[in-house]
Order: C-alpha cells, then structure tokens, then sequence
C-alpha cells in the first residue's frame, strides 16, 4: 500500500527542500487549504439549506450576485486573514481591495487576488463550480499597500491554483516548480496527493467555447470553431472556468474565452481567474495567450478587475488557434 501525502505535508517537505524558505508561503497555502474545505461542506450540502440561488442583487462587474458567493467569499476572506501571512485581498465580489488587519507583530509578505466561487450560477443544477486564486509577493515592503500593488504581471505570481468541488473536490496548485494536484477525503477530512506532476497532453480531442456566441464572435474565432468542427473535435462548456480548463489539463484540449460585442476587451477578469489559471497551465506544459497574441503571463494589469480575453490549453491547439488569428486578422485588415 503506497503513502498517502496530506497537503499539508506536500508543502511542508517542500518547504525543507528549500533551505532558504521562511514558511510564510506554506501557511498561506495551508489557510487557503482549510477554507477550501469549509467552502467544500457549504457547496455539499447547498441543496439542504436556504443558500442556493441569487441573493437578489448585482455585484459591480453586473454579475448577479449568488447566496453561495457571499459565503465562499467571506470564508475565504476570513482563512486568510488567520495566519498574519496575507496583507490585501482583491476578490471578484468587492469593488475595494480589502486590507487585512495585521496579526500580533507578523510583517505580512503576501497579496492574494482570488475569484472566490467561480461558476456559481450552476449550484442550482448541481453543476460542478470552484475557486480560483493567485499569490503575489509585496514588492516594496516599505510601502503602504494599496490597489496598484496588485498590478504585477503574472511572471511575478508566486504561487497559483484552483479547488474544484465536483464529484469530488480537488485543490491544484503550483509554486513555480510543477503542478501537484490534491483530492478530498471525506472520511479523514485531508486532501491527499492523487495527481503528482501534472503533464497536459499535447493536444486533444476537446474543445470549450460558448458557441451560442458563434455569430458575435470575430472571423478568426469563427474560422476556428469551424475548423475544430470539421475534425470532429467534441464540444464541451460547462460555463465554469475551473471545471472546463480541469478537464483540459488531464484530458487535452483547448479552452477559449474570446471578445464579442457586449465584452470587447473579454469578459473574463485578468487577475484572479486568467493569470492564476495561466500559470497552472503553462507549468504544467501548456500555452495561454489572448486574442491579441500576448502571452497572458506577460500582460501588464491597468487595474485590478481588468477584464481580458484567453486562448489556453494545450501547446500545439494554442499554436493552431495562433496561425488562425493571424490569418484572418490580416485578412480583414
């Protein structure tokens, strides 16, 4: 019978191969660890209790607002504050950066940026949903934090990952060496390694796109979507972001997210749901970029709800969805 690893001894062995470690990273990781569980019983039992469904309000971005965003968002909020690690949050609920207050005399190090319930809008038909979060490092420790600490391009990120809540939950993550994935089991109440060393395969036979947008969508979007079609590529959308971009990672694929007439800079946020699942991605030997060709790991934020477009998944779709783009782009031209 081989070992079970725990998340929290993962990291912490990690931690010991790295001598210059402080643990401050560790602890972070083990707050977000612990809420993802708290969130995991909420999503759980969502059905039994009065917090399924819209809370009756939009939030900022003109989302509608769900009962189960508030929680996860809270709790989130909540974990992450405990260890004395996280200086600020940005979080796809709140307009505002939110300041962590300072526990006992821990000079915190770190920024976190997190969509805290991506995909909400499926708890209602029990549709699998997650969480998404990126770690930054304080640049100037001897600065006050404020929003335009955030605005570091994603090479900068420290440490990015995802919780999905599905048929069962899974916490991926990477800190820049790999991508590691952890299930949930119930019965010890631990994540435990069952994905080591995550490899996204070359290409795929998947893609994911809203395609009911077909028509509002630029040529070379359209071209693409064709051309996937004629390969008899199959389609799946599940309208979260963790959920379609988790089976790409182990199965292949590709996952497209592009402009249309209502978001033309994109609808997806830069920050806390492209840059975090980039990283993941590209550790784990795939490519993301947007419609413009930018490697989205290379785009320099303007403001903390900054909105993009996303090309990812695996290496050779991406490059194929590349040539599309710049053929029909030019076209047009």
């Amino acid at each position: 019978m081989s070992k079970i690893t725990t998340l929290d001894e993962f990291i912490l062995h990690n931690e010991n191969l790295h001598p210059e470690s402080t643990g401050k990273l560790s602890s972070l990781l083990r707050d977000i660890g612990v809420a993802a569980k708290i969130v995991n019983r909420e999503v759980n039992k969502a059905g039994l209790v009065n917090i399924l469904g819209i809370e009756g309000s939009e939030n900022f971005t003109g989302d509608m607002v769900q009962k189960l965003d508030i929680f996860a968002n809270e709790k989130m909020i909540s974990l992450l504050s405990n260890s004395g690690e996280c200086a600020a949050i940005v979080s796809e609920e709140n307009e505002e950066m939110i300041s962590v207050p300072k526990v006992k005399n821990i000079n915190a190090n770190y920024l976190v940026a997190m969509d805290p319930l991506d995909g909400s809008s499926n708890i209602d038909v029990n549709v699998s949903v997650g969480t998404i979060f990126g770690i930054y490092k304080i640049q100037d420790e001897n600065k006050e934090v404020t929003a335009e600490s955030f605005l570091q391009k994603g090479v900068e990120v420290i440490a990015a990952g995802y919780v999905l809540y599905g048929t069962s939950t899974m916490l991926v993550y990477t800190t820049g060496n790999g991508v590691n994935g952890f299930t949930l089991d119930p019965s010890i109440g631990e994540f435990c390694l069952s994905h080591p060393n995550i490899k996204i395969p070359d290409r795929g036979n998947y893609y994911s796109v809203n395609q009911g947008y077909y028509l509002k969508f630029d040529v070379e979007m359209r071209r693409y979507i064709d051309y996937c079609s004629d390969l008899n590529l199959r389609l799946r959308y599940i309208g979260s972001m963790v959920s379609d971009v988790h089976r790409m990672l182990f199965q292949g694929g590709i996952f497209l997210y592009p402009n249309t007439r209502k978001y033309p800079q994109g609808k997806l946020r830069l920050l806390y749901e492209c840059v975090p699942m980039s990283m993941v991605v590209e550790q784990a030997g795939g490519h993301a970029i947007n419609t413009k060709l930018e490697r989205i790991m290379e785009v320099q934020p303007v403001n903390i709800h900054q909105r993009s477009t996303i090309v990812i998944g695996s290496p050779a779709m991406v490059k194929e969805m590349q040539e599309f783009i710049k053929k029909y782009t030019q076209h047009e031209v």
